[in-house]
């Protein structure tokens, strides 16, 4: 017999307090997406998740997550972005630019909004030129990008991996 037993849907792994970490999305093309990033956001202990537009979520594919956090739905991300931004909270989009910084060398800070693009025009210029900070995950293969979701699942993972508990 192994030495392996399955198990699903062990304890969570306690927080010592809430995450200050805010999602923050334009209109997706894709419900899917949308509902893939809630539902690993609501995984990784998000308590905020700013989405714009007409969103539609999946409860087959969030899981419910929309209902473990605040969630909003606005007009244009531009103005919230900037009220947070005057409250402190740093804007780091998940970008490739000229400048953006390898995931892998970056420091997340505690307290901060990442700003996913949307599938195919990433993050529009006007978001673009208040961040704060880009970053971007390597890719060694084609298509030269990650899907929207699975982008914002790992780096929601180096944050969580960062800032365990």
């Amino acid at each position: 017999m192994s030495e392996f037993v399955h198990q699903r849907h062990k304890q969570l792994t306690p927080l010592r307090e809430p995450r200050e970490l805010i999602i923050a999305c334009p209109e997706m093309q894709s419900h899917i997406n949308v509902s893939r990033m809630i539902r690993v956001a609501a995984c990784c202990g998000v308590t905020r998740f700013i989405a714009c537009g007409n969103v539609k979520i999946d409860p087959k594919i969030s899981r419910g997550g929309e209902q473990q956090m605040s969630f909003e739905v606005r007009r244009s991300l531009r103005p919230v972005l900037q009220k947070l931004q005057r409250a402190g909270y740093p804007l780091i989009g998940l970008e490739q630019t000229t400048n953006s910084q390898n995931i892998h060398q970056f420091k997340f800070p505690a307290k901060c909004v990442l700003i996913i693009g949307h599938e195919r025009k990433g993050i529009i210029d006007d978001v673009l030129e208040i961040l704060d900070q880009t970053i971007e995950i390597p890719v060694w293969g084609e298509p030269f990008s990650y899907n929207a979701a699975t982008a914002a699942s790992m780096a929601l993972y180096e944050y969580c991996r960062q800032f365990p508990n």
